[in-house]
C-alpha cells in the first residue's frame, strides 16, 4: 500500500516536470500535420496517468506533434480487460496497432516510442509501412 501511494506521488511528480518542460509541437502546414495523424491510425495507448513510462510516452506523443487513442486502465475496467486478453498482462504502456496483418501489441516506452516516430516519419514522407 505505502509503496504504491509512493509510486503514484512520484508519477505526479514526472507529470508536473513534465508539463513544466515540454516545449511545444513541431510546427506544420494543416496538410503535413493531416499526413503525419494519418499514419498513426488504428493506434491507441494504453497507460494510466501517474506512470512515469506513460508519461513519457504521452511525452514523446507531444514532441511528434499528433495525438492518438490513450486508454487509461486504471479509470476504465474494460480498457485493462481489453490489454490483459489482446496484449497478454497488465504491463503499461502499450501500444495497439490495428494492421492488414490484424492487431499486433508492443511494450516498452523506448520501443514505442521509436515506433510512434518511425510511423510519423515514414507518413511525413509519404509513406506508412513501418
Amino acid at each position: 500500500m505505502l509503496l504504491r501511494i509512493a509510486r503514484n506521488i512520484t508519477g505526479y511528480i514526472f507529470i508536473f516536470f513534465d508539463l513544466l518542460t515540454r516545449g511545444k509541437s513541431p510546427a506544420r502546414t494543416a496538410e503535413q500535420q493531416e499526413k503525419a495523424q494519418a499514419a498513426l491510425q488504428g493506434l491507441s495507448l494504453y497507460q494510466f496517468q501517474a506512470c512515469p513510462f506513460c508519461t513519457k510516452t504521452r511525452r514523446a506523443l507531444h514532441k511528434l506533434g499528433v495525438k492518438i487513442d490513450l486508454r487509461d486502465i486504471r479509470k476504465n475496467l474494460d480498457f485493462r480487460e481489453e490489454l490483459v486478453a489482446g496484449g497478454g498482462r497488465v504491463k503499461v504502456p502499450c501500444l495497439r496497432m490495428e494492421t492488414e496483418a490484424g492487431v499486433q501489441w508492443l511494450y516498452e516506452s523506448n520501443d514505442i516510442i521509436e515506433y510512434l516516430d518511425k510511423k510519423v516519419s515514414l507518413g511525413l514522407a509519404g509513406s506508412s509501412s513501418v
